[in-house]
């Protein structure tokens, strides 16, 4: 109940239907079984339920509490910061700084682009919505509703349809990744906001309607002008793009057994891009370091809440990301020749 009154507090506060299905953990027909027969489960079959991903791997989850909604964030905020820059992760923080760099020369090319495709596609650059009781949150068209795949309300309505669903059915993972969801929210917000407040680039829009190519950029700009011209400085990067990221990562991390998530999310993510620059809210430079912020973020919060268990054959099948092979020869003039080969 207090998952269920979370989620419709949270649709009160911001302007979005996801259904997930599972079947009964067989930790719970297990208990039932035992029940039956007299026995009574062990402590730790009440506090965790096993979900078995394929015949090598085994995801446990501990019981859902409600406070940990509040209780792991200021971790995870911390954990995430680490990772970004931990050995596996900073090469790709690296190649998300270079490929900003990369792209905003043709910044202005591309926003002309997209718009030209916009309006041959019959989209409109105005975001405009409709109201549903009290709030103004239905999108009224096509390009309405690709900007608000990556408002944090469209998360929140999933959260609150799992959330719901595991607790008519006792399903620990939906209602644990309910709450990572929400945590995702929060949690990309942290490193987003300062972010934006630091760089202050201005928006596509202001740059065209004042008859320029490139953005100004304003470092650190104050509160008050922030606050009073938020278009001005808060284009870098976008909030939308690693928000949606983050939990979309989130729910691909806690359901790989559903192969469908992946492709339908990143080209709901690919559309929602599309739409930002055709609609002059966000340059194309101002999507890497969302991805590989809202990516890490997401991978992070996920893999705090989930004991993954392996069979001694799915052990022996977990391969490195990547390798290095080596090797020499000589030609027939007897040169020598060295090669490397990067097997991902």
């Amino acid at each position: 109940m207090k998952y269920l009154l979370l989620s419709l507090l949270l649709c009160t506060l911001s302007p979005a239907i996801a259904q997930e299905k599972d079947s009964i953990p067989q930790s719970l027909s297990d208990s039932l079984a035992n029940a039956l027969q007299g026995s009574h489960p062990s402590e730790v079959d009440l506090l965790s339920r096993q979900y078995k991903i394929d015949d090598n791997l085994t995801y446990i989850y501990q019981k859902p509490r409600f406070a940990d909604l509040f209780n792991k964030i200021p971790r995870n905020i911390g954990k995430s910061a680490v990772e970004m820059v931990s050995k596996p992760n900073y090469p790709y923080g690296l190649a998300a700084i270079g490929a900003t760099a990369a792209i905003i020369p043709v910044d202005p090319w591309l926003i002309r682009e997209s718009r030209s495709f916009g309006e041959s596609l019959g989209l409109n650059e105005a975001h405009t919505y409709k109201k549903l009781g009290f709030l103004k949150i239905v999108p009224a068209d096509v390009n309405s509703a690709l900007y608000f795949i990556g408002n944090g309300t469209t998360f929140i309505i999933i959260s609150g349809g799992m959330a719901t669903y595991g607790l008519i059915t006792g399903d620990y993972r939906a209602k644990s990744t309910a709450m990572q969801i929400l945590e995702s929210i929060v949690v990309s917000g942290a490193f987003v906001q300062p972010f934006k407040r630091l760089t202050g680039r201005e928006s596509p829009f202001i740059t065209v309607n004042e008859g320029r190519w490139h953005s100004y950029w304003t470092f650190a700009p104050s509160f008050k002008a922030y606050q009073e011209d938020t278009p001005h400085y808060d284009a870098m990067f976008s909030g939308h793009l690693t928000t949606a990221m983050s939990a979309i990562t989130v729910i691909a991390e806690n359901y790989p057994d559903y192969k469908w998530i992946k492709p339908v999310g990143y080209s709901a993510l690919g559309l929602m891009c599309f739409e930002m620059m055709q609609s002059k809210v966000h340059w194309a430079s101002d999507y890497p370091v969302a991805l590989f912020v809202g990516y890490i973020t997401g991978k992070t919060i996920a893999n705090r809440r989930i004991t993954k268990r392996y069979t001694e054959e799915g052990n022996a099948l977990v391969k490195p990301k990547y390798q290095w092979q080596f090797s020499s020869s000589y030609t027939l003039e007897g040169y020598q020749l060295v090669g490397a080969k990067l097997t991902f």
